[in-house]
């Protein structure tokens, strides 16, 4: 793994890192550049504009340029012609992602969101950098939209999905799209924030054989709550806006497996992490 530049590092993360007016504060920054006319239409630029107010205002839970990269590099291989993404926060992973599908000749980009707030600012930036046509943004709940967009017929099949929401919807989201058959042979999924802060139940049911799947649809076992084994700040990170979090009761499809990548990369401000990428294979018996 080459060296961090820490020239484009992000100011440390502090104890209250979102939702704390700074998201709003990021889209005042952004359009009172003297150069926002130069900006417009450029996903680049607006990119960079955020990067800006990221190092040197505000910290920004962003993807960043380095992960991103991982994601865009990937895009570039699969060629998705729908692309999803869970958790889209200010949009940075969203213009960056859709860039990318578009220029690889995708059809559409679906970032879900539930604070209707950071959808506002996705949308404008979206907007500016001249994506609107590619991007749909859906506010809401992951579990309800991914539900909504499919019995509409708006969604019937993901390329490409990037998790970064919710760290414990990860995995009954993805059994969800599984059960939809939103995920099948060939789909892929990118998800972030595996390593740390963790996503032990995650990393587990992607490992999982068909048999283990199996016997796991048959014990019945519900997971309507957060794994106990996610520390509080992680399971309760959103419960100021949103209360407690449910998490939706779904079987999966037990016969798809996983081929699964760690893939290692820097933080926007330069601490080392790690992302995981999974490709579906059904009734595959090498993983």
């Amino acid at each position: 793994m080459p060296e961090f530049d820490n020239s484009k590092a992000y100011v440390a993360q502090e104890e209250t890192f979102f939702d704390d007016g700074r998201e709003i504060a990021l889209l005042h920054y952004v359009y009172s550049r003297d150069d926002i006319e130069e900006i417009r239409d450029s996903p680049e630029r607006v990119l960079a504009a955020i990067d800006e107010y990221a190092r040197t205002q505000k910290y920004l839970m962003n993807v960043g340029d380095d992960k991103g990269k991982i994601v865009t590099n990937l895009i570039s291989e699969v060629k998705p012609q729908t692309m999803v993404e869970l958790g889209g926060y200010i949009g940075y992973s969203c213009i960056l992602f859709a860039n990318a599908a578009r220029k690889a000749g995708g059809k559409r980009y679906f970032s879900l969101e539930r604070n209707p707030e950071f959808a506002a600012v996705i949308s404008s930036l979206v907007d500016l950098a001249g994506l609107r046509d590619f991007v749909r943004v859906v506010v809401g709940p992951s579990d309800a939209c991914l539900k909504r967009l499919h019995s509409k017929g708006l969604l019937e099949k993901i390329d490409l999905m990037f998790l970064d929401h919710y760290k414990p919807a990860y995995k009954t989201d993805l059994k969800l799209c599984e059960e939809l058959k939103l995920v099948t042979k060939g789909s892929v999924m990118a998800a972030d924030n595996v390593i740390k802060p963790g996503n032990p139940p995650y990393l587990e049911y992607v490992n999982w054989s068909v048999a283990e799947k199996r016997k796991a649809v048959e014990s019945g076992a519900s997971e309507t709550g957060a794994d106990a084994r996610f520390a509080d700040r992680t399971a309760k990170q959103y419960a100021t806006r949103q209360g407690e979090e449910k998490l939706g009761e779904t079987r999966g499809n037990p016969n798809l497996v996983y081929k699964s990548e760690l893939v290692h990369s820097y933080e926007p401000t330069g601490e080392p992490v790690s992302r995981k990428h999974q490709e579906t294979c059904i009734e595959c018996a090498n993983i």
